[in-house]
């Protein structure tokens, strides 16, 4: 497979769009998986796997718990970085952003669609904090399934989503020989450029 200045899409975006479409028809467990970096006010770094939810023009969405530790690294210091990777296709996006909460209207309605134990887990989790044992968390679900039964879950507020808006977004085309091929698209005055990057 061939990535260059003349197949390359000039959108960013569009590129992305076929690159996931050709994931999705890979019989991948989560081609959505993403891992996402953020880091302290100081600059500590640290990264996790998260779901891609959604994409658009405006950019990427995943979910998570505000007041864990991804959430608040991000409140306190947005500029994040996302890496996705499709063995496959030998295949990489690198996409370097700023984060922003979603509207709680699209939150809520995000929320609604998730199986009824992920709404559950929502609130009985207190992401990154020190619990005893697996049984803390297993009692936490058992008391919020008796207290929502028969009734909608609804979205806890420390529980949204973001959406990265990119300033930087590279496709990487893997090659024998590590002769990859790296494309970088910056974006200037609301117009995306791309430059070749040895690899």
């Amino acid at each position: 497979m061939v990535l260059d200045e003349k197949s390359v899409k000039k959108n960013p975006f569009d590129q992305f769009d076929l690159w996931f479409k050709d994931a999705l028809k890979l019989d991948l467990k989560d081609p959505n998986a993403m891992n996402i970096a953020t880091s302290t006010k100081s600059g500590k770094p640290s990264s996790r796997m998260v779901l891609l939810k959604d994409y658009s023009k405006k950019g990427f969405v995943f979910f998570t718990n505000y007041n864990g530790r991804k959430g608040k690294e991000i409140i306190a210091n947005p500029h994040v970085a996302l890496n996705i990777y499709w063995e496959p296709y030998e295949r990489q996006v690198r996409i370097e952003g700023t984060a922003k909460k979603l509207s709680t209207a699209a939150s809520n309605k995000y929320f609604a669609s998730r199986p009824r134990l992920s709404q559950l887990g929502a609130h009985a989790s207190n992401q990154s904090e020190v619990i005893e044992n697996y049984e803390v968390l297993l009692d936490k679900i058992e008391y919020f399934k008796k207290k929502f039964k028969g009734k909608s879950i609804p979205r806890p507020k420390h529980w949204g989503g973001f959406c990265v808006t990119p300033a930087t977004i590279e496709f990487w085309q893997g090659h024998k020989g590590r002769l990859h091929d790296r494309l970088k698209f910056s974006k200037k005055k609301n117009t995306w450029k791309f430059v070749r990057l040895s690899p």
